[in-house]
């Protein structure tokens, strides 16, 4: 698959309406492992599927839902109305599970990703409180990280984790990639080859973020500019990430591959600026 700004950058379907409005499966983006799914429901409907040979993980972005299985019944959950009210619930379910998600608020808002498992894991609630914040970077190049299904996670293959990034900071910064497995003499990873979504919300619907996706050979280089409900894929290469000024950039990353880490390496030609660093952004952290 040859990747540019078109074939990496898919638009949010959103017309406001219950159903899926972004979408991500392996054949569109030419890759293995990860799906994806943003779905919205209103009180009283129901979704009902089965993981099959893949696990999952399902992101409450707001609003609050039952969500019942085959290994375990997770109710009366989620709390916060929209991913900047607060910190998130989300559920983890293994291979082999029969679900059903009933929202019972209007307007709820799952986020669910899935990839390929061959291993059984017990199912698992991520609730706010379990939810480890990290605070990352400098100056304006701050970032707030809340963790889901950190590394170390109980489960085979999958990542999530949210970003929040203040009005005109970077994100993602210095650029960096995780497009190879490399170990050292020890044995210890020192970068996974992972693909990754970055789904995309912003705290004003006429926000917007820029994010670079780039090979040091120049086999891919695109610039895209991220809405709301945008969904961009990062199959390789380096990906920094600026959000307009005014503007809180939230994005919610799903990744998968060689390991269940988020082990990557900075471009050389950036890394610098880390030495530059005096603290962190005041405005940090923007949910708690």
């Amino acid at each position: 698959m040859r990747y540019t700004a078109d074939t990496m950058l898919l638009r949010s379907t959103d017309k406001g309406e219950t159903g899926v409005f972004a979408s991500v499966t392996p054949q569109q983006a030419g890759w293995e492992y990860l799906n994806f799914e943003a779905r919205r429901f209103n009180k009283g409907q129901r979704w009902a599927s089965e993981t099959g040979d893949f696990e999952y993980g399902h992101v409450i972005l707001g609003g609050t839902a039952h969500i019942r299985s085959s290994a375990g019944d997770f109710l009366n959950i989620g709390r916060r109305p929209n991913v900047f009210a607060g910190k998130p619930y989300a559920v983890y379910l293994p291979r082999h599970t029969s679900f059903e998600i009933e929202a019972t608020s209007d307007g709820l808002e799952i986020a669910s990703s899935w990839v390929p498992s061959d291993q059984d894991f017990p199912a698992r609630l991520v609730t706010p409180e379990t939810s480890a914040v990290e605070l990352r970077g400098g100056n304006n190049a701050s970032r707030q990280i809340n963790s889901i299904l950190p590394p170390g996670f109980e489960c085979q293959r999958l990542v999530l984790v949210e970003v929040y990034t203040p009005g005109g900071n970077w994100s993602s910064y210095p650029p960096h990639k995780h497009d190879v497995h490399r170990v050292d003499a020890d044995g210890k990873l020192l970068e996974a080859d992972l693909e990754e979504i970055y789904f995309y919300k912003f705290d004003r619907p006429e926000g917007f973020a820029y994010q670079r996706v780039y090979t040091t050979d120049g086999r891919i280089d695109a610039l895209m500019m991220a809405r709301d409900h945008d969904t961009i894929l990062v199959p390789e290469g380096y990906h920094p990430v600026v959000g307009a000024y005014g503007y809180t950039t939230y994005y919610l990353n799903a990744l998968a591959g060689s390991a269940q880490s988020l082990a990557n390496v900075d471009d050389p030609d950036f890394a610098w600026v880390k030495s530059t660093w005096t603290g962190l952004d005041p405005r940090l952290p923007i949910v708690k």
